[in-house]
């Protein structure tokens, strides 16, 4: 038996296409339902997440948000036991630390300077989202000169995770030349079997 899923986000969202991203790599059928700012205020949108935030995940009786709690969420159920989401306490733990990332360092910086750039003001001083990219890029440039994937010697949902906004930090002014390991990086992800760009306009 089939259940409906569906993903409520917007196509130009790092949050949404990381899920997005992670659905096509688990090569998992769903429906996409287009929420722009005026149907996150709504009240049925906002019955699925208080918040009003993008994006939502819809799996038959599951609602779920956070698209980082979304992607363990997607791994457990569904590919449980594989490489996406180690069991192991030290690989689980490397998962963590680049989903704590995503949602710091690459939140307010390379996503917080494309936003910036190319929808709203965020908030986030320039200066700051600028530092912010630079250490983390320099982190992971550092990291992946070593080994070819954030957490392990083989893709998982850190990877995911963190691909969108570094991948698209050239639309917030954050420039990828000094960084030849995370752009060798970017490029094995697009690389994965079931890819899919997210759009630049």
């Amino acid at each position: 038996m089939t259940h409906a899923r569906i993903l409520h986000g917007t196509r130009l969202s790092g949050h949404t296409h990381r899920v997005q991203l992670f659905l096509h790599l688990l090569d998992l059928p769903y429906a996409f339902a287009d929420s722009p700012a005026d149907v996150r205020r709504s009240a049925a949108f906002r019955s699925l997440n208080p918040l009003g935030q993008i994006p939502v995940l819809q799996d038959g009786d599951a609602v779920l948000a956070d698209s980082n709690a979304i992607l363990v969420y997607l791994a457990k159920r569904n590919a449980a036991g594989t490489a996406w989401l180690p069991e192991d306490p030290v690989g689980a733990a490397r998962v963590q630390r680049w989903l704590s990332q995503a949602a710091g360092e690459i939140m307010f910086g390379p996503a917080a300077a494309r936003v910036s750039a190319r929808f709203y003001d965020t908030g986030v001083p320039p200066a700051l989202s600028q530092a912010l990219a630079a250490r983390v890029l320099g982190l992971m440039d550092g990291e992946l000169a070593a080994r070819d994937w954030l957490a392990a010697d083989h893709p998982t949902i850190a990877d995911v995770a963190c691909y969108s906004y570094v991948a698209h930090a050239p639309e917030g002014g954050i420039a990828l030349d000094p960084y030849p390991h995370v752009r060798a990086w970017i490029a094995r992800v697009q690389a994965l079997p079931g890819f899919v760009a997210m759009p630049r306009e």
